[in-house]
């Protein structure tokens, strides 16, 4: 038996240009291009419209509404995706003004589909049902024929709601939903707020791996720790924390976590939903903030991390930026950025080209609160000695009589055990 390809979906991308916008129409339109290459879909069209203030009936014109129809019917498109959050009442009307066998969907809709399809953990796939249901409920009206009907029999959007029965479209039903899947998050939340403790509580340097999508941030923990996390060259590869302990090069253990990555005009219900694993970054001693430097949209990827930092209330925490990729850029633009960003350190992880200048960096900041400590252990307590090879920064070591002689860096949550033993 031969397996036969099923044929990807087309799909066609429309923008609204407005005065004042902080990102360039062009630049959200390739991107959401990406997240509909992403979904498995192929774009074979794309639209913009110059307006004031968006249509509150349709977003964009009636006139624009038609041209976008006959062109999607002459492309034999399947969706219209629309890089703006569609209101109820709008989806509703454009679905109106789009052939029956065409699919209207938002950016929003293809990101929480995208995370359907990527979400492998029971709390992912969780904290994507929560996040959905949300953003189904005020849309239950306009939405149900839409998503119940047999042209979301597959592809790009049938992931949104999958596995709902009819009954669940019901107001009632669909909160009723929304109540058991924060209750089964919060005991999931709950399980893994005491591993994490666990490791707080042993004193280790945390550190976060955050960034805009598709920066490297897999490939980076993978390159340090062969962690063995999935990566690749789409938007979202990767939707679950990884957390992996590493030793520095003095011999120092810390942990590195990878989170989910970013992305500019990420939906609110998905930075709610999936607050419990962005408690990871909250968690952390030091974010490094992983820019894809090869971006042409880099300051924007860069602004966008900043603003969902400040959601979850973690710009307080001291972040190093770490510019990836510099293996794609030349000579010239690599020292212009090292001019332009002087506080950050540049990376490759593919290459692993400045990997010591990094480590170096993220050892300063672990052992930036420690406190020098001269003590004297003796032979019967050798699990201090092990314990200041593995939490702390040894700079010297001998032996005498009595027992172990260290000169050693110690941090805040260690300095108890050492105490009794200072010289």
């Amino acid at each position: 038996m031969t397996a036969v390809e099923a044929p990807r979906e087309r799909a066609v991308v429309v923008g609204v240009d407005r005065p004042g916008l902080d990102w360039p129409v062009a630049s959200s339109l390739q991107e959401l291009s990406r997240l509909v290459d992403t979904a498995g879909a192929e774009v074979v069209g794309s639209f913009t419209q110059r307006l004031v203030k968006p249509n509150p009936r349709t977003l964009i014109g009636s006139g624009k509404v038609s041209e976008i129809a006959e062109a999607a019917r002459s492309l034999k498109a399947d969706v219209v995706v629309f890089d703006d959050e569609l209101t109820p009442s709008q989806q509703a009307n454009l679905e109106k003004g789009f052939d029956k066998a065409i699919k209207v969907l938002d950016r929003t809709a293809l990101i929480l589909d995208i995370f359907a399809l990527h979400a492998t953990t029971k709390e992912g796939r969780l904290q994507v049902k929560l996040a959905q249901n949300q953003y189904l409920l005020p849309r239950l009206r306009g939405m149900w024929a839409h998503l119940a009907s047999n042209r979301m029999g597959g592809g790009v959007g049938s992931r949104f709601g999958e596995g709902e029965s009819q009954l669940e479209v019901d107001r009632r039903m669909v909160r009723k939903r929304i109540t058991s899947i924060k209750r089964e998050l919060e005991h999931v939340k709950s399980v893994r707020s005491v591993q994490r403790e666990g490791r707080y509580s042993t004193g280790v340097f945390k550190v976060a791996i955050a960034g805009y999508t598709n920066a490297g941030k897999s490939t980076l923990i993978n390159h340090l720790t062969d962690a063995g996390v999935y990566s690749d060259d789409k938007l979202f590869a990767t939707l679950d924390s990884t957390t992996r302990r590493f030793a520095l090069p003095e011999g120092r253990i810390i942990t590195l976590t990878d989170t989910v990555g970013f992305i500019k005009k990420l939906p609110t219900t998905l930075v709610e939903s999936f607050k419990s694993t962005l408690d990871e970054i909250n968690g952390a001693d030091l974010i490094l903030h992983v820019v894809d430097a090869s971006s042409d949209e880099l300051s924007f990827h860069i602004e966008a991390v900043n603003e969902v930092l400040g959601q979850i209330g973690a710009e307080k925490i001291p972040r190093l930026l770490v510019f990836n990729k510099t293996d794609a850029l030349d000579e010239a633009t690599l020292g212009a950025f090292r001019k332009r960003y002087s506080e950050g350190v540049f990376i490759s992880a593919a290459t692993g080209d400045g990997m010591d200048d990094l480590l170096a960096v993220v050892s300063h900041a672990a052992s930036a609160d420690e406190a020098l400590f001269e003590v004297e252990i003796p032979f019967s307590c050798g699990e201090l000695v092990s314990l200041a090879h593995e939490r702390c920064r040894v700079v010297s070591e001998s032996y005498t009589e009595q027992g172990t002689r260290l000169s050693l860096f110690v941090p805040p949550a260690h300095e108890r055990f050492f105490r009794p033993y200072a010289i």
